[in-house]
């Protein structure tokens, strides 16, 4: 049995998991101001939950003043010497316009270290093809099609293509309106498909809190980081469906306490990363299941 670490250690489930979208809706944080607090996630006690920065093409002029403005490390020129434990801001780099972005989004984001790409498109092949073509080899990428292509034997089409090819997929678990958050079996199909073919993936988009729930405010029915995790090991679709509609955080917690290590290794090699606009929320809700010691309080004003 997997013991969980104390202390402020973050235990191997959750390392590496939050992916910092904090510029991304519903969050809209300025550049300005999402910069510095990253700076500041990736020097905290917690700074082995976080991934990259992500920042979409269209922005990476205000990431580059943002960047200079505040000495950021990782930027040309810039002294990476400077806080944020020694080290350098990563760039995970968000394509939504599809192939066409990617060479002059490349060539904008060359000061930055490029940490990955995240590439929408209507055509997966095409995708795959442009960055065999264009991304360096020791860049990661992952690619997104749009969730009415996935359905039925579009799902198997594009995730065959994707195992082929040395790229993660990317599902949108989420969104501003009610139509963009899949239900239970719709995910669970994505979730197995990805996990019979040994395909990796990321997640964005509405898995800001560890359990599902509704939200109260808009009635959206919100999918669970945690439930996510747990579902990520199972082939069985019902299976993988009925972990995502757990709504017992004990019960959930519990599952999480009992995981081998074998099946955390399993677990993190197909849901690698979920992109999120806050990092202390998530975290939060852990430490309020007992799955992270916090040796500091995390508050909002830390996203």
């Amino acid at each position: 049995m997997n013991a969980l670490p104390s202390g402020g250690v973050i235990p191997e489930l959750f390392r590496g998991l939050f992916d910092d979208a904090a510029v991304f809706p519903p969050g809209n944080l300025p550049v300005a101001e999402a910069v510095p607090a990253h700076r500041a996630h990736r020097a905290a006690w917690y700074a082995e939950a976080v991934g990259p920065f992500l920042c979409g093409a269209g922005r990476l002029g205000e990431l580059a003043a943002a960047v200079s403005a505040g000495s950021v490390p990782g930027a040309a020129g810039a002294d990476d010497s400077v806080v944020a434990g020694d080290r350098p801001l990563k760039v995970g780099l968000v394509l939504p316009g599809g192939s066409i972005e990617l060479a002059p989004a490349l060539a904008a984001a060359a000061p930055f270290e490029l940490a990955g790409v995240e590439l929408a498109t209507r055509d997966a092949a095409e995708a795959v093809a442009a960055l065999d073509r264009l991304l360096p080899p020791d860049v990661p990428a992952a690619v997104e099609l749009p969730r009415e292509l996935l359905r039925g034997d579009g799902l198997d089409a594009v995730l065959d293509v994707l195992v082929d090819s040395p790229y993660r997929a990317k599902f949108r678990t989420g969104g501003l309106v009610a139509e963009a958050f899949p239900d239970e079996d719709e995910l669970a199909a994505f979730l197995t498909g990805c996990a019979q073919r040994g395909l990796p993936y990321k997640c964005t988009a509405g898995l800001h809190n560890a359990v599902r729930h509704t939200d109260p405010e808009t009635g959206f029915e919100h999918h669970g980081f945690l439930n996510v995790l747990l579902a990520a090991q199972e082939t069985d679709r019902a299976a993988a469906a009925a972990v995502l509609a757990e709504r017992d955080g004990e019960v959930l917690a519990k599952a999480a306490r009992a995981l081998t290590d074998r099946q955390i290794v399993v677990i993190r090699n197909s849901f690698t990363a979920f992109g999120t606009c806050s990092i202390a929320e998530p975290l939060g809700d852990l430490a309020a299941l007992g799955l992270l010691s916090s040796p500091s309080p995390l508050h909002q004003e830390d996203r």
